[in-house]
């Protein structure tokens, strides 16, 4: 069984790791989304809150993919958590260079760790190169409409903790 790892904070989840996700799932037979517990970036939403978001839209794509996608936190190293879940391939997105550059550098050091896992790029779709989710939370605090770049379960939770 071929596991990906597509690991990040999804604070919140956005249609740009939603199409990542889709096209992964593509690629493996179980999709594991790695919810990291970074205290340092203080989310918005808890780990809880992110993780019930992830299944809720995961599971409509499980179904439509017909591949297994699970939501799994972790606060460990990266290619420890690659070898918890099982997983071979960890997936990444990129949306732009800058983007290349720093996930460049986790590629070699995660190699250097273990080189049995690989690394994939999904280069985001043209349409949601500038969706992310830092920006996303900034234009729902300044009451800009978000639902260009979120679901509608996110669009609610987003205006619910900002008390809109």
């Amino acid at each position: 069984m071929r596991v990906g790892l597509y690991p990040g904070t999804f604070d919140p989840i956005t249609i740009g790791h939603i199409d990542i996700i889709r096209r992964a799932s593509a690629l493996v037979d179980k999709l594991v989304i790695g919810v990291a517990i970074n205290r340092d970036k203080g989310p918005m939403f808890t780990l809880e809150e992110r993780v019930e978001m992830i299944e809720a839209e995961c599971a409509k794509l499980s179904v439509e993919t017909g591949t297994e996608i699970v939501a799994h936190p972790f606060e460990n190293l990266l290619i420890n958590c690659a070898h918890d879940v099982g997983a071979q391939i960890i997936v990444r997105g990129l949306r732009a260079v800058a983007d290349f550059e720093y996930e460049f550098q986790m590629v070699g050091m995660n190699r250097a760790l273990d080189s049995s896992v690989e690394t994939v790029f999904l280069m985001a779709e043209a349409r949601h190169q500038a969706v992310a989710s830092k920006l996303v939370k900034e234009i729902a605090r300044l009451d800009g409409d978000v639902s260009k770049f979120v679901t509608p379960l996110v669009n609610e939770r987003l205006k619910e903790r900002l008390g809109k």
